[in-house]
């Protein structure tokens, strides 16, 4: 297994990666146009935008891309795994990921989370920190939820031994 930042040149990839993710998951919790709607949100013009910041990571299982995650600050987006390699724990490891980089300078991690993640986000101890609304413009609307996680917590450094004075 090898995990690293994506490399310019294979954005492709990690488009076709969404695309066919979303087309095979997403139509069992949305109607069509919401579906099209997150089709359109990860496009290559996106996806080619979190690589060139260099905030796209992969993740690799001998040479086939098996997941991406992208995390711009303390926000995590565009975490995908394929449909053949899901429920083996690349959702976690990738997460798991994410958050460590994350906590490097943060102290908790956010996301927006779909119907079809949200239960693994919850298991790793992610919380709704609000209910959120888009309007499409056919009149249907999207309901998501934001959800964060505490990654890192303050560490208060107190003396083993009293003060003599």
């Amino acid at each position: 297994m090898e995990y690293r930042r994506a490399l310019q040149g294979e954005c492709e990839r990690v488009y076709q990666l969404v695309q066919e993710t979303i087309t095979a998951v997403y139509p069992r919790y949305y109607p069509e146009e919401v579906v099209e709607f997150f089709l359109c949100l990860h496009g290559r013009e996106n996806i080619q935008r979190d690589l060139d910041a260099r905030r796209l990571w992969v993740l690799f299982e001998e040479d086939e891309l098996v997941g991406t995650g992208s995390l711009r600050k303390d926000h995590i987006t565009r975490v995908f795994v394929h449909p053949r390699f899901q429920g083996k724990g690349y959702g976690s490891f990738i997460l798991q990921s994410l958050e460590d980089e994350a906590a490097k300078e943060y102290q908790k991690v956010q996301l927006e989370a779909s119907l079809p993640a949200e239960g693994l986000y919850e298991k790793r101890g992610y919380t709704t920190a609000e209910i959120c609304r888009w309007e499409q413009k056919s009149g249907a609307v999207l309901f998501y939820k934001r959800m964060e996680k505490q990654v890192k917590t303050k560490v208060l450094v107190e003396s083993l031994t009293p003060s003599p004075w």
